[in-house]
């Protein structure tokens, strides 16, 4: 993601949470951008609506209005994502979703970190796992949890621009390296 996309998505969080503060909505706009989050995340034909520039304004602003009306956001997120749309910024709208539950999860002295790991935690491994981020960065860990198979085993952590890969590919591909220089 460019510098530019990131500063646009601060800027329009930032609006987000100023007005959603104003109203006394800031749970209800949190919930309804956790759930525009997920919809951009599991659908591959919304994403491609959303950054295809070649739809026209209008078909931006009817369809996220459409979506929107579906997952029964608040007026108050229905009327920024409609915003958003009619500015021509929705492809921007994930990187927006991303910076608005950054920005109230550091109000709440929270962080986030996403983790990949090989297979499904369990309720248990996810609690050890918060327990040894809150412990290393001193501050209450929201995790998210991505499966890929490839990984082999171990974790991938990434917390802000920390990453820790103790994952076993990357061990084995550290080997590999170490091995070609052997002989």
């Amino acid at each position: 993601m460019t510098s530019e996309i990131l500063g646009l998505a601060d800027r329009y969080a930032e609006a987000l949470i100023e007005l959603a503060e104003q109203d006394g909505a800031l749970e209800a706009v949190e919930a309804d951008i956790g759930k525009l989050r997920a919809i951009v995340a599991e659908s591959a034909d919304f994403r491609y609506f959303i950054t295809t520039p070649t739809y026209s304004r209008a078909d931006h602003v009817k369809g996220i209005g459409a979506v929107l009306e579906k997952a029964g956001v608040g007026d108050l997120t229905r009327r920024f994502a409609l915003l958003i749309a009619g500015n021509r910024r929705l492809f921007a709208l994930s990187a927006i979703c991303d910076a608005v539950l950054t920005k109230l999860a550091e109000r709440r002295g929270e962080v986030s970190a996403a983790v990949t790991a090989a297979r499904e935690l369990t309720a248990a491994q996810r609690e050890s796992l918060k327990k040894a981020l809150k412990k290393a960065t001193g501050r209450d860990v929201n995790i998210e949890v991505a499966v890929d198979p490839k990984v082999l085993g171990g974790l991938v952590v990434q917390i802000g621009s920390h990453m820790v890969d103790s994952s076993l590919r990357s061990q084995l591909q550290r080997l590999q390296l170490s091995m070609k220089g052997v002989g």
